[in-house]
């Protein structure tokens, strides 16, 4: 009866629909150690009966200037995360969510699930305990603390290619790791540069040299997937941490957090280098100065399953409103 009553819609939207008639979507926008979620509640859009993956498909090739509207400006910056709740499709599950930003689609994303989680126990659809939640990459599983934290056991996390050597104009060789998250991201040294909120406009404009070589010499991810993450390391300000990062997200747009599918690749590889052990902590601090606590559990071969536990705060209840008559109801596309 919970998953009715959270996902049930009177109308099935239509496309056709969105563009010629009013919309209004009920929305819960919180941040996670400093990034911010936008939940959609409920959007009434058939996706089918498939599986995440089949929805999130759905989703990008009919309503995908829906995502656009809801993230970009006006409605929104390129620094949210939107997740889309979707009924679950195993009934153990809470709910389903699909993820998606401001140029397009996330597999996993860790600071928008504790960013769900506590939006879920803030509407009082869920108490505190273990809590799973669906995504396009698999099912996680997640624990709502009493004091609100939450804790995320991401999808299998593994480093793929060691030492990768990249040409990047105006830089120089550039060696980092490949691993897999949750998404995909190439992992290097900040090579002397300051991980500091004042440089982060250099810091944006290296890390999109790096993955635009990175397209330019068809280095990829397994089975060809893009690298769109850049991960940049420096030793921590606080030296409780383990280290310090520094995230480009998919478009222009850096990860305020620690970020936790990065967090969740950057053990993978310390795991993978032997320098972290199962159980043993890693305090992930993000650019602000927040920290993700994370460790890992050993699976078959070189892969793991992480865990990240974070806090997130909600900031706001509102209504999106979308005009057929406005000319940015997709959103403006810088």
């Amino acid at each position: 009866m919970l998953m009715k009553l959270l996902f049930s819609s009177n109308t099935i939207l239509a496309m056709t629909s969105f563009q010629s008639q009013p919309l209004h979507l009920s929305v819960i926008d919180s941040h996670t150690a400093g990034e911010p979620t936008r939940v959609v509640l409920s959007a009434g859009l058939d996706l089918g009966n498939g599986d995440l993956a089949s929805q999130l498909s759905i989703f990008r090739s009919k309503y995908d200037g829906l995502r656009a509207g809801i993230i970009n400006e006006p409605r929104g910056s390129e620094v949210v995360v939107g997740a889309l709740l979707c009924e679950p499709t195993d009934p153990a599950s809470t709910a389903g969510v699909i993820f998606f930003n401001d140029v397009g689609y996330l597999g996993m994303c860790g600071h928008g699930t504790i960013g769900v989680v506590t939006t879920l126990a803030h509407l009082g659809r869920i108490a505190p305990g273990w809590h799973n939640i669906e995504t396009s990459v698999g099912t996680v599983s997640t624990t709502l603390h009493p004091d609100g934290g939450v804790s995320v056991e991401n999808v299998p996390s593994y480093r793929y290619k060691h030492q990768v050597v990249v040409d990047v104009p105006g830089h120089g060789s550039v060696t980092g790791d490949i691993a897999w998250g949750g998404n995909w991201f190439f992992l290097t040294s900040a090579n002397g540069r300051s991980l500091a909120l004042s440089n982060r406009a250099a810091l944006l404009a290296y890390t999109i040299a790096i993955r635009s070589a990175l397209v330019a010499a068809n280095i990829t991810g397994e089975h060809g997937a893009l690298i769109d993450h850049i991960e940049l390391f420096a030793a921590p300000s606080d030296p409780a941490n383990s280290s310090r990062n520094f995230v480009l997200c998919p478009g222009a747009s850096f990860d305020r957090s620690p970020c936790g599918t990065g967090t969740s690749a950057k053990m993978a590889c310390e795991f993978a280098a032997g320098r972290l052990q199962p159980g043993q902590l890693w305090q992930q601090e993000g650019i602000l100065g927040t920290v993700f606590t994370g460790s890992i559990a050993p699976l078959s071969g070189s892969r793991v399953l992480p865990t990240i536990t974070g806090r997130a705060w909600i900031t706001a209840e509102s209504m999106l409103i979308f005009d057929p008559a406005d000319p940015f109801r997709e959103g403006i596309i810088f």
